[in-house]
């Protein structure tokens, strides 16, 4: 059986302002990705079908990838092919299904299944998509502040998850991924990954005997560990729902990926250097 250790690092080599140093920077590069995303675009990330309204069609042939997309008069946003078949699911921003549906017989391929979102729906719900990150991120906030009731440790949990979301959000702009089902439901969990770490580390540091260094050891031990188990996992999904088509599973697993280990970053990092300030400067202030 193979054991994970979590190295010890000699944090006290490092000033707070060189911990704090990158996660924040990394904060700042993307915040400028989302808003010069929103600029060129229109909107800070860029919405998948679920979220604009289209067109998503089953076909069956034995033509290639190429040669569909080639085949079809409609302009395509995506062609993928269905795992251990001979079907391909087209989509297509598109609503005008029986004008797609013609323009499919006429290639000469069977239509397996044909379904069509408007872009009022797609807009309603990408609007309750980002209302329910929102909400889940204030509700986040406000139960932190409650439980340690001071307000360094809880801009510190807050401020990791804040990055938890934005820095994943820009990274999914430049491996374009768009913001789909799956994307929207992995950042509502990275809230929950984000707080659990860093809650883990605050308690350690705060409320449980030992020095500052030895209780941020005990929480790694615990925090790392769960993390690169978590990341391990999710990359394992990504592949295997990758190379079997499943929808929404691989927008989900690689957006968890970038996710968790942005948090590793933030919490051993930005978050660390609040409480140690907070532990050995601003409490005697």
């Amino acid at each position: 059986m193979v054991e994970f250790v979590v190295p010890e690092p000699e944090y006290d080599r490092y000033s707070n302002r060189q911990l704090a140093a990158v996660p924040l920077a990394l904060l700042a590069l993307a915040l400028l990705v989302l808003v010069g995303w929103y600029l060129t675009t229109g909107a800070p990330v860029t919405p998948g079908i679920e979220f604009t309204g289209g067109t998503e069609i089953q076909i069956a042939t034995d033509a290639s990838q190429t040669e569909v997309r080639q085949a079809l008069a409609f302009e395509t946003d995506s062609v993928q092919p269905v795992a251990g078949s001979n079907e391909y699911i087209v989509t297509t921003q598109s609503t005008d299904a029986e004008s797609i549906r013609s323009q499919v017989e006429s290639a000469g391929y069977e239509i397996v299944s044909i379904q069509t979102r408007s872009a009022s729906f797609g807009a309603d719900a990408q609007r309750l998509a980002l209302m329910g990150i929102a909400v889940a991120f204030v509700g986040m906030s406000i139960l932190i502040f409650v439980l340690f009731r001071s307000f360094v440790p809880s801009i510190a949990v807050v401020l990791s998850a804040f990055s938890d979301i934005v820095i994943p959000l820009a990274l999914m702009n430049l491996f374009g991924i768009k913001l789909s089902l799956g994307s929207v439901a992995a950042l509502l969990m990275l809230i929950g990954y984000s707080v659990d770490s860093d809650i883990l580390l605050n308690n350690h540091i705060l409320r449980r005997r030992g020095s500052f260094y030895e209780s941020t050891y005990r929480a790694m031990e615990t925090g790392v560990t769960m993390t690169v188990t978590s990341i391990s996992a999710m990359t394992v999904m990504y592949i295997v729902s990758s190379l079997f088509k499943i929808p929404l599973l691989p927008d989900l697993a690689i957006v968890l990926v970038f996710g968790l280990v942005v948090d590793l970053m933030n919490t051993y990092m930005m978050n660390l250097s609040l409480l140690r300030w907070y532990k050995f400067e601003g409490v005697n202030r």
